[in-house]
């Protein structure tokens, strides 16, 4: 390892074959032309070469001074590439990000900009882990998590938010056409409401009325495990469902559903991207952060 003193005497080196003088060299590097020449002294002395040739008018390298000049120029020059790379690394997206999705939302809101991002940067690796239960940052190695709705009040995780989901009450138009449109959730015992299952439960729907927020046990002949069967089963003419918005916006922009009980819709929930708060903040921690916020600007309706 070059040493300290040997290095501040390859500068002065350096920089008194640049100028031709140890005077205009001292002054450059803020030192006496005493301390240059006695650097460059010890530097002749530890090689055993003349590195200038000393005239009272002139300085000029001697061939081995050329000669040392151009490796000395080629190692800095190799150190300052090692450096720039490094800080690239820095700055840039580089390894491996763990993240945890919601399944649903993250297959199909989260995966479209996460592979926009793999594309962006040659040098990320991403691992998507899809469940619904919260995972544990530890345990599962994750560095970042997408949580849909309010968050538990923890000095141990930093979040961003990155939208609102919607949930609309929802069925087609031949069902609504057959079997009325209700006008009050009170009105849905009246109806096939197509059930979504959790651990062998249905799960109630959400509404709002005056401010008040309703779960409302609902019953139909159908209940399914999964949102895109209650969705499919809700085009079908089965009877109504309750899911995101976003789920159903295909759907509803091409006629195929109709939203009813708008005006008990209950406020959405609010989604997330959660990391530990001692965490270090790594450059492909950032970019996904901004990539998430960037693509869910909008409301996650």
């Amino acid at each position: 390892m070059v040493s300290s003193e040997r290095f501040q005497a390859i500068r002065a080196f350096l920089q008194a074959a640049e100028a031709e003088s140890f005077s205009a060299a001292a002054v450059q590097l803020g030192l006496s032309k005493s301390t240059v020449g006695k650097a460059i002294a010890r530097l002749e002395e530890r090689l055993q070469v003349r590195l200038f040739q000393r005239t009272t008018r002139k300085l000029a390298l001697t061939d081995a001074g050329r000669s040392f000049r151009d490796s000395c120029r080629q190692a800095l020059d190799e150190l300052a590439r090692a450096e720039a790379a490094l800080a690239s690394h820095a700055h840039a997206p580089v390894g491996r990000l763990r993240i945890a999705l919601p399944a649903l939302f993250g297959r199909d809101r989260v995966m479209p900009i996460l592979l926009n991002l793999l594309h962006r940067h040659e040098r990320l690796e991403i691992e998507a882990l899809f469940s619904s239960r919260h995972v544990d940052f530890i345990e599962d190695g994750v560095d970042l998590a997408v949580r849909i709705g309010e968050l538990p009040d923890t000095i141990s995780l930093t979040a961003r938010r990155l939208g609102m989901q919607r949930v609309v009450t929802c069925a087609s138009p031949l069902y609504l056409d057959r079997h009325g449109r209700p006008g009050h959730p009170d009105r849905l015992a009246e109806h096939q409401c197509i059930g979504i299952l959790s651990d062998d439960h249905v799960l109630p729907w959400r509404f709002a009325e005056r401010g008040k927020r309703l779960l409302l046990p609902v019953r139909g002949r159908l209940r399914v495990g999964q949102m895109q069967a209650a969705l499919a089963a809700a085009c079908a003419g089965t009877g109504l469902t309750q899911v995101p918005h976003w789920l159903a916006a295909e759907a509803l922009a091409a006629g195929k559903l109709e939203i009813v009980l708008a005006a008990f819709e209950p406020p959405g929930l609010p989604v997330h991207v959660v990391w530990p708060s001692d965490a270090a903040m790594s450059a492909r921690m950032r970019a996904t952060i901004d990539a998430l916020v960037e693509g869910l600007a909008e409301p996650s309706s």
